[in-house]
């Protein structure tokens, strides 16, 4: 399903093109509302719980940051390329302990490690095949050729220029980088959220590759696991037919109603969230991510939506 045609494009102040177009959802939502005392409860319990206390951090287990910085920076914009499927994640094959993500991080680490970064020629050349053997899943699963295609787009986006390249064009601001993501890559181009084209910039920071003065101004990045994450928690609430469809394990058509709506709730009740407890929005998005992996969390289905874009 194509973005509803309300939904913006992507400009130079990316983020807050974000908060506004979330808000409007927010405003007029039919299938997800915001608990205000549920939130008052949360906040409260997860101050206790160390709310974003410490500083947000890729884990070194399941990510390459241990070469140069070069290569770091090309493993990071590769692994962000293909960083979506999470509708399609309970079909992969896992490696033993890791969620459907960290299979995909940890084995293009590997890859990283045995074999270095591909170079623009062979991502522009990428087959779903190639993409299979490194993430050790079956090339016939459609996410295979999603990736390959992925890959194929960020290969044509380098052109000749070496990843870091990339990052220096933006010139110490993340939301430059995110809005040329955006603009240049098809799956990265999540009308409205943009969750890929800004992690990406985030996740640079965090590996210490790039510096952006203006990275705290990133939103979070709405996926599905932030929203149910909220919604365990009892921040927001879903209409009763869409809850029960969720809780069946059914498929949300992406860019339908219901799954914009949680997307959007979850992103205004983090830029509140960070008001609060004087946090950037970005490591409020960690921070719940994290919580995520808790079993009581994955004890309950999320929302499932199969999209390029988270």
């Amino acid at each position: 399903m194509p973005p509803p045609a309300d939904a913006p494009l992507p400009g130079d102040n990316l983020p807050e093109l974000v908060r506004r177009y979330c808000r409007e959802i927010v405003a007029a939502a039919r299938y997800v509302t915001i608990d205000e005392s549920g939130l008052e409860r949360a906040v409260e319990r997860w101050a206790q719980e160390g709310l974003a206390s410490d500083p947000p951090a890729l884990d070194s287990d399941d990510h390459f940051l241990d070469g140069g910085r070069s290569e770091v920076c090309a493993y990071l914009l590769t692994l962000d390329t293909i960083n979506f499927g999470s509708g399609w994640f309970p079909t992969l094959r896992k490696r033993p302990g890791r969620s459907g993500y960290r299979t995909i991080a940890s084995a293009l680490a590997d890859h990283f490690r045995a074999h270095g970064p591909w170079s623009n020629a062979e991502l522009r050349a990428m087959s779903a095949e190639t993409v299979a053997r490194v993430l050790g899943q079956d090339p016939e699963h459609p996410l295979m050729a999603l990736f390959a295609r992925a890959l194929r787009d960020l290969g044509a986006f380098l052109g000749e220029r070496e990843p870091l390249a990339v990052v220096a064009s933006a010139d110490g601001s993340a939301k430059r980088l995110a809005a040329t993501l955006a603009r240049s890559m098809p799956f990265f181009d999540d009308r409205g959220f943009w969750k890929r084209a800004q992690i990406t910039a985030n996740d640079l920071a965090l590996a210490g590759v790039a510096a952006f003065e203006d990275l705290d101004e990133l939103t979070i990045f709405a996926d599905n696991l932030v929203p149910h994450v909220l919604r365990v928690d009892g921040v927001v609430r879903y209409d009763p037919a869409l809850a029960a469809r969720i809780d069946r394990g059914e498929p949300i058509p992406a860019n339908s109603p219901p799954e914009r709506e949680i997307r959007a709730a979850a992103v205004c009740v983090c830029e509140r969230l960070a008001a609060l407890v004087g946090r950037p929005p970005r490591e409020i998005d960690v921070w719940l991510w994290n919580r995520g992996q808790d079993r009581r969390y994955k004890a309950r289905p999320r929302h499932r939506a199969r999209t390029v874009f988270y």
